[in-house]
């Protein structure tokens, strides 16, 4: 939105020139603020995209994403007062929202991406609880169906390397797992930002057996319901009150066309 006021300011005031209005127009100061706002607004905006995709993994993807917003909104002496009291109202929320998530569901889910395995977006005194858990999660499991080859489109490339940074400390050589296969987990090398964990633990499963089928299940859960609530109004625009004899079957068909033409 600050976006398309800021590239239509022109033609926004050439218009309410012409008109009878009581409105305040934005001053030139106001302009500069809304700028510097629009740089912080958008890790934002990137964030939002990439937690919201459906045809990638994206829960692994959370703690490391409030991690490069949190390093974003740090406040520096060169701040003025607006984008400090800005900067800490938006951490202060943010903070509340990540105590009130399933913190250690994310922490074993970034744990089995291998392109965060590192756990560098947590404190290193956090980071060995979750290789604990997952050691205890390995004792009682149960082999599953292997994770699928079908092709994962890729997560928005844009900025992804950002999302590597560390928080206050660096990965560090922790204590080995007394498990074996999370000792072997742990002994591989990240890879790139923009390979697919699925594709990569597919390829893996052999090699680190039960933890794939835990890694399947947690890589597969998605950060947001977004991708529900797309359908849901898809299916709002099918269902019309002129085509409310539609049955079932019929409006299953129609979305299932009209995702399938998107596609093309």
């Amino acid at each position: 939105m600050i976006k398309r006021v800021q590239n239509n300011k022109d033609s926004l005031k050439a218009t309410l020139a012409q008109q009878k209005h009581k409105l305040a127009m934005l001053t030139s100061a106001e302009y500069d603020r809304l700028a510097k706002l629009e740089t912080l607004l958008e890790s934002c905006r990137y964030v939002t995209e990439l937690l919201g995709g459906d045809k990638y993994v994206s829960c692994s993807v959370v703690l490391p994403a409030l991690c490069h917003l949190l390093r974003t909104m740090e406040v520096s002496d060169v701040d003025p007062a607006y984008i400090v009291r800005f900067k800490t109202a938006f951490t202060e929320d943010l903070n509340r929202r990540k105590d009130n998530t399933n913190l250690l569901w994310l922490k074993v889910a970034t744990a089995l991406d291998p392109r965060f395995k590192d756990l560098r977006c947590l404190p290193r005194a956090e980071r060995e609880e979750v290789w604990q858990k997952l050691s205890e999660m390995l004792k009682d499991r149960e082999p599953a169906s292997q994770p699928s080859r079908e092709e994962i489109e890729p997560e928005p490339p844009k900025k992804m390397a950002l999302l590597l940074m560390g928080s206050e400390s660096e990965s560090d050589d922790e204590a080995l797992s007394t498990d074996k296969t999370v000792d072997r987990y742990k002994a591989e090398p990240s890879v790139g930002i923009e390979a697919c964990p699925l594709q990569w633990w597919a390829a893996h499963t052999g090699a680190h057996g039960k933890l794939a089928h835990i890694a399947q299940r947690y890589l597969a859960t998605p950060a947001s319901t977004v991708p529900c609530e797309r359908l849901f109004s898809l299916t709002g625009h099918i269902v019309q009150k002129k085509r409310s004899a539609l049955s079932s079957e019929n409006v299953n068909k129609l979305v299932c066309l009209s995702n399938w033409l998107k596609e093309k």
